[in-house]
């Protein structure tokens, strides 16, 4: 996040509530709270770590409440340069989590991972999270594992998401990183499909 952009925090808290980066909403089979996190949405260009440090206390924490509660991060279609906060950020963020939120999370249902999530987080998973956090995590490959511990009707999953699930399919060594997973044609150019570019566009404009 060394790279943010000059926006006011206000402005910053505004696009993470705009882009629904996080939103805490139904329950998984056990009854507990859903926290999902979609982390194509996510500016790291425009968030500073204190901003979502801020935004995650006051507005996302609450919501969980003082019960346990499980996480489900899509991971799907994330890139480095416009998604990736940076290990330090990571850590600073994970630090700022209240203990007794982190010993109520659950579960921690990592949708699509691919091969270089996998990879980072063997080797720095257990740098950037406590083992209590890293051992909560479950990678889970296709969204219709995810119904085996969440109710269907009780997270919102993008159409992206299941769009990218039908293409793991028929190609399923995409998994492996060793087929290129090339973006799907809506009509629209590759660099406006993502929220984060198309409020990058509106701010230099």
């Amino acid at each position: 996040m060394s790279s943010v952009s000059t926006i006011s925090e206000a402005e910053q808290e505004e696009l993470l509530e705009k882009l629904e980066v996080f939103k805490v909403k139904g329950k998984d089979k056990q009854g507990r709270k859903i926290l999902r996190i979609i982390g194509k949405f996510f500016p790291a260009r425009f968030v500073s770590v204190e901003v979502l440090k801020k935004y995650l206390e006051e507005r996302v924490f609450p919501k969980v409440g003082k019960r346990k509660f499980t996480v489900v991060y899509i991971h799907t279609g994330v890139q480095r340069s416009e998604n990736f906060p940076g290990i330090s950020a990571l850590r600073s963020i994970h630090d700022a989590i209240p203990a007794n939120v982190r010993d109520n999370l659950e579960a921690v249902y990592f949708i699509h991972p691919g091969l270089q999530a996998r990879l980072f987080l063997a080797t720095f998973g257990r740098f950037l999270f406590s083992s209590g956090v890293y051992g909560k995590l479950r990678y889970v490959s296709r969204v219709d594992y995810l119904w085996e511990n969440v109710r269907r009707n009780e997270v919102e999953i993008p159409e992206f998401v299941l769009d990218h699930d039908e293409d793991l399919e028929y190609r399923p060594m995409m998994d492996y990183g060793l087929e290129s997973d090339h973006a799907r044609v809506y009509g629209v150019p590759p660099t406006m499909d993502s929220p984060v570019s198309t409020y990058s566009m509106r701010c230099i404009s």
